[in-house]
């Protein structure tokens, strides 16, 4: 899972960034600190691998994985260069999702690029960009799809009408994604590679003061109604806080959680949120050797699952052995499991579930 931080100059993406990833990317109090995109992996926070490890004592324990990319501020103009503009869309082009940062507190020590803290205005100016930068891509697609037609292949011009209904919606200054379309049209827009037509959550960057109260906050509240009606999500973050807790054993990060009335990070709640946006699971293997989480799209079947380990695991598969998570956790071990009846024995049609716990069988 590839996600790309953008927003505005100096809302914190970098701040946000070095938090998650700990990677040390540059962050400073002034626009296009950020040119080349600085790139992190990160582990996805899972309690269940711990209480695996606690279970089976493995050599090693390995999470997921998220890899974020911080990519340079954009600012109004950026679809005709603006401020190294071009060049900062394309590396938007790359990744699965956005996470777009959005500035939700006040502060007169913090420089903003347009003078004042307003979400939805900073949300619209980025949208605009990148909507113009689509417009842009669909213009010149129709042009070269309108000389292939001449060939006389019937599919072009269908193609083309298509377009020339996608352009004018995308003129009209509406997101890629809320263009209605059928199942064929939605596959042919997907190979654009569209800006607009990407799942968006955005982080909303609340103060110190404010993480507690979530989405309880004005501005945060004002970005949420923005959001559901486009169809994306919200998730309330400090950048600065992250960035505290970045440096913290994980006892100490507990505990200033606690002392802040927050149950989770920012980083944990972002990766759920994730999840859910892109469609994801994880299913978990587990033994001496090591406990992991395995990501895969919800509604996999065990046979690409199983792919995911390894090809040769698909290829020859035979039967996905499983126990959930929870009644793994509950019984306290597989024999117990197995002597309750409750581990199966599931086939190629079995759709794996987020939590099982999975051992595939397999013979190539």
């Amino acid at each position: 899972m590839k996600l790309g931080i953008v927003g505005l100059p100096n809302v914190g993406k970098s701040t946000l960034f070095n938090a998650l990833t700990r990677a040390g990317a540059q962050a400073a109090n002034y626009p296009f600190c950020t040119i080349d995109p600085n790139v992190g992996i990160v582990p996805v926070p899972d309690k269940r691998l711990h209480v695996l490890a606690e279970m089976y004592h493995p050599k090693k324990v390995t999470p997921a994985t998220v890899e974020f990319v911080d990519i340079a501020g954009l600012v109004k103009g950026a679809s005709r260069g603006e401020g190294l503009g071009n060049r900062f869309l394309s590396h938007i082009r790359e990744v699965d999702a956005i996470v777009h940062v959005v500035r939700c507190f006040e502060d007169g020590d913090i420089t903003h690029v347009d003078g004042s803290v307003d979400p939805i205005r900073d949300v619209e100016t980025i949208n605009l960009e990148l909507v113009m930068a689509d417009a842009e891509m669909v213009q010149k697609r129709i042009e070269r799809v309108g000389k292939m037609a001449k060939t006389g292949d019937k599919r072009y011009p269908v193609e083309q009408a298509l377009l020339t209904r996608l352009l004018d919606h995308l003129n009209d200054g509406k997101l890629a994604k809320n263009f209605p379309m059928n199942e064929e049209e939605a596959a042919m827009v997907a190979e654009l590679w569209l800006l607009t037509n990407k799942p968006v959550l955005y982080a909303a960057n609340v103060s110190e003061e404010d993480i507690a109260r979530g989405g309880d906050v004005p501005l945060v509240q004002r970005l949420q109604k923005y959001a559901e009606a486009e169809g994306s999500g919200v998730v309330a973050v400090s950048a600065r806080i992250e960035e505290e807790l970045s440096q913290l054993e994980d006892a100490e990060r507990d505990e200033y959680l606690a002392d802040l009335g927050v149950e989770e990070s920012g980083l944990a709640r972002l990766a759920q949120a994730s999840y859910e946006l892109l469609g994801l699971i994880s299913y978990l293997t587990a033994g001496v050797d090591e406990v992991r989480a395995w990501t895969i799209q919800r509604g996999t079947k065990a046979p690409a699952a199983a792919g995911k380990i390894h090809s040769d695991f698909e290829k020859g598969f035979i039967r996905a052995e499983i126990v959930p998570y929870e009644t793994l956790i509950e019984l306290g071990s597989v024999a117990a499991a197995r002597e309750k009846g409750l581990y199966r024995s599931e086939g190629k049609d079995y759709v794996i579930q987020d939590g099982d716990v999975v051992l595939f069988r397999f013979n190539v």
